[in-house]
């Protein structure tokens, strides 16, 4: 009998875990169904016989793919019974996701919230492409599609996704300065403050997963958000505190009270105002936000 230590396939299974688990997440947005999909993907590598294995990686990418396209499905049925709206889990992550610009582009609140619009097999061809870059033969194998046909779901979903993403790039450097702006706001109770960082049109969405309260639906304009948030401040009581951290490889706030996390908060900015504000507040979804999760596209 093999030692596991020196096992081929634990051994490649443990050097590509990091990718597969990324992949499973930015399909999935939860990082335990992500990984209950490796579990399966486990199970499945074991059974294979190495030698007919080309590409270890490309191999390993597909049947978790597999696994995550099934359980994307069941999510689906999940969410629409889900109470409000649906935001993905936030992850700590290490520094090295947020120098990583395209990744943390990619693994952003705001651009998950977006991939919840595409169909489950639209994100999972979206994703392989845009964010891993998987040829497309790779992806038709693990969707079962033609490469044709794989190409045309990947423009339907690049287009569906650029017409709800923003339109221009911001830097780290924009995002934190936003950011420091809207906690000074908050932290000092100036929230007419916020108006001087909100655009007009900006929106909040709230999680709270029927476990807290949250708002039922989005809330568009500067001056509606701000008397939501004012709302909500009131209500919570105690000690209002946050912090900076870094979710998904990009810059959001912990916040606090009376020193027990309420929730994290997440940002979109274009032009040097926040744009998008994502509030997770569901308990099931904040225990990934204090220990680092690593996620890597390579």
């Amino acid at each position: 009998m093999n030692d596991p230590a020196t096992d081929p396939a634990t051994d490649a299974f443990v050097a590509h875990r990091d990718l597969l688990f990324t992949v499973a997440y930015e399909m999935l947005g939860s990082a335990a169904d992500a990984e209950d999909v490796l579990q399966e993907a486990w199970l499945r590598w074991v059974e294979v016989d190495l030698e007919r294995v080309l590409d270890q990686r490309a191999y390993l990418v597909r049947v978790t793919t597999r696994q995550a396209l099934n359980r994307l499905r069941t999510l689906k049925r999940r969410k629409e019974a889900y109470v409000g709206p649906w935001l993905p889990e936030p992850l700590l992550t290490a520094p090295d996701v947020a120098e990583d610009v395209e990744l943390s582009e990619n693994l952003s609140l705001a651009l998950m919230f977006v991939l919840e619009t595409l169909s489950p097999t639209e994100r999972v061809v979206f994703v392989l492409r845009e964010v891993f870059d998987i040829d497309y033969e790779d992806i038709a194998a693990a969707i079962d599609k033609s490469p044709a046909a794989t190409r045309q779901i990947a423009h339907r979903a690049r287009r569906h996704v650029d017409a709800r993403r923003p339109r221009t790039s911001v830097s780290p450097e924009e995002t934190r300065a936003a950011l420091r702006s809207f906690q000074s706001a908050l932290e000092t109770g100036d929230l007419h403050g916020l108006l001087d960082v909100l655009a007009p049109d900006v929106v909040f969405v709230s999680d709270g997963g029927g476990l807290k309260l949250a708002a039922p639906h989005p809330v568009v304009g500067a001056d509606k958000v701000l008397r939501y948030m004012a709302g909500s401040v009131a209500k919570a009581g105690g000690t209002f505190t946050s912090e900076r951290t870094t979710v998904n490889g990009n810059p959001a706030l912990i916040l606090r009270v009376d020193g027990a996390i309420d929730g994290v908060l997440a940002f979109r900015t274009e032009n040097a105002r926040v744009t998008g504000l994502y509030y997770v507040r569901n308990p099931e979804k904040l225990t990934r936000v204090e220990s680092e999760t690593p996620l890597t596209s390579r």
